[in-house]
């Protein structure tokens, strides 16, 4: 879908369908939509007020006489109260307004802004919203597949500086992209997306956009000690990878920030359990075992194209986590990077395993900062639900920088304890520590897990087990992967390389 700026007359714009949201309370007796009105002969006053269109969330009218505008058709959202209009809001109204438009056969479309909010992040937000809207998960569908498509998304403003509109416009079509790339990965069958192909599709996506990737084999992690990593791997047909891809300023000398960050993401391109075996019943949606390490490629080709002044590492350990004659079992140890040792009291407390190899090898490459996201726990989705992701952290301020991006992107977070007492949960009779300290404050001591191949590094751990996959649609977006994380961690790397 091709997207541009206009900061011409929005009633010249020549597209099929012309989008203005409507605030709860709303009327057509000025401003803009009064404008509109005398252009569709007094249409919207007869509407707006109406239980048609209230203003209310979610609500769509959609009027087909437009009078002396060049769009053929008018969608007029409801975007709730004026005071609670956000980013968020925006992607929301976009992403809906996408979506219905298309089910219309509508080929393009112009979103007309209506807010005060910051003109660049307003139209970045809305073109967000419109292409994470339009993505479907039916690549595999022979039938009943979503073949309609929009071709066009035009963001219209009626004042305000075009320079700023074009720029957000285009951050939005990056980000916007990225994040579908991830969800593309994340949709993937594991027979499919293996953690050699999911290696592949890195190296793909790395030589057209100018990062240095890096994919280490089995034979090279086991020189480098990997053991908690190949542990999991053991038992799989699949050889393990660890996909190390590094983004370098164009000119590192003038680089405002001497930081180098890494972004670590989990990778189980299947997760069984191993002999720890989960239960069968929804054991076909562990193929999103990877969100974690889709969201860090993601994100690295977001970073590629936006240019920050900052060094940025992504580390993605890409594993197969199955059951065989040659799988660890509970009870075994294993020596980590770093020399520390783990007793495995549970197979399927797989991810924290991986990551502490991986985390251990970005403190090798010269991470100054660490974050690791990861569907790690489901002690996090009982915990939280699927509205916030789980953050904690060794360094208060890069958990605020968390929490601070993910607000402005629209994925909210909840900060839980890493208190030192905790770490009695994960003590170990026979190791320097054990992979799981029981129920009780499971993504806690997960992560304090993970916390311990951070060391003295600021490192800061998101638990996405309960926002990476969407179990039913919304008007503005469909079920299956979010690509939740994509997005944080860029507005996180650009606000680092501001500093």
């Amino acid at each position: 879908m091709k997207v541009k700026a206009d900061t011409g007359k929005f009633y010249e714009i020549d597209v099929d369908a012309l989008v203005v949201s409507v605030f709860e309370g709303e009327t057509a007796e000025e401003g803009i939509l009064k404008e509109i009105d005398d252009r569709v002969g007094g249409t919207i006053a007869s509407v707006i007020g109406s239980d048609e269109m209230r203003g209310k969330s979610g609500e769509l009218v959609y009027i087909h006489n437009t009078g002396r505008m060049k769009a053929r058709r008018l969608l007029l959202v409801g975007a709730g109260k004026r005071e609670e209009f956000s980013f968020d809001t925006i992607r929301q109204v976009a992403g809906a307004a996408a979506r219905f438009l298309r089910s219309k056969g509508v080929k393009s479309m112009a979103i007309l802004r209506r807010s005060q909010l910051d003109l660049c992040r307003s139209a970045q937000s809305a073109v967000e919203g419109a292409l994470i809207g339009l993505y479907e998960p039916d690549a595999y569908k022979t039938q009943d597949k979503e073949e309609r498509h929009i071709e066009q998304l035009v963001l219209a403003t009626v004042e305000g500086d075009s320079e700023e509109l074009i720029r957000g416009v285009e951050r939005g079509r990056i980000l916007g992209q990225a994040t579908n790339f991830a969800r593309e990965l994340i949709n993937e069958p594991s027979n499919i997306l293996t953690p050699t192909e999911m290696a592949e599709r890195a190296k793909r996506m790395a030589e057209r956009f100018g990062l240095e990737i890096d994919i280490l084999d089995e034979a090279q992690m086991k020189e480098l000690g990997m053991g908690a990593l190949l542990g999991v791997s053991a038992g799989s047909d699949e050889p393990a990878k660890l996909i190390v891809l590094t983004y370098t300023p164009e000119d590192p000398g003038v680089s405002r920030s001497k930081e180098t960050i890494a972004l670590v993401g989990k990778g189980i391109t299947f997760d069984s359990g191993g002999i720890s075996l989960k239960p069968a019943e929804g054991m076909e949606k562990m193929k999103y075992d990877m969100a974690g390490g889709a969201a860090v490629i993601g994100a690295m080709q977001a970073i590629a194209q936006l240019k920050p002044e900052i060094n940025v590492i992504g580390i993605v350990p890409a594993v197969e986590n199955m059951p065989s004659g040659r799988a660890q079992n509970p009870g075994d140890v294993v020596r980590a990077m770093n020399g520390k040792t783990i007793e495995v009291i549970n197979t399927d407390a797989e991810g924290r395993l991986i990551l502490a190899d991986a985390v251990s090898y970005a403190r090798k490459l010269g991470a100054t900062k660490i974050v690791d996201l990861a569907t790690l726990t489901g002690a996090c989705l009982i915990a939280l639900g699927t509205v916030n992701i789980a953050v904690l952290g060794n360094d208060q301020q890069l958990v605020d920088d968390l929490i601070e991006a993910g607000k402005l992107c629209g994925e909210k977070m909840w900060q839980l304890p890493l208190d030192k007492e905790y770490r009695e949960q994960i003590k170990s009779d026979i190791a320097d520590i054990k992979n799981t300290g029981g129920r009780n404050a499971g993504t806690i001591t997960g992560a304090y897990f993970i916390r311990e191949f951070a060391e003295d590094t600021p490192w800061a751990h998101l638990d996405i087990a309960g926002t990476a996959w969407i179990n039913e649609s919304k008007p503005y977006i469909s079920k299956g992967p979010a690509g939740v994380g994509v997005r944080t961690l860029v507005e996180l790397v650009q606000t680092l390389a501001r500093r």
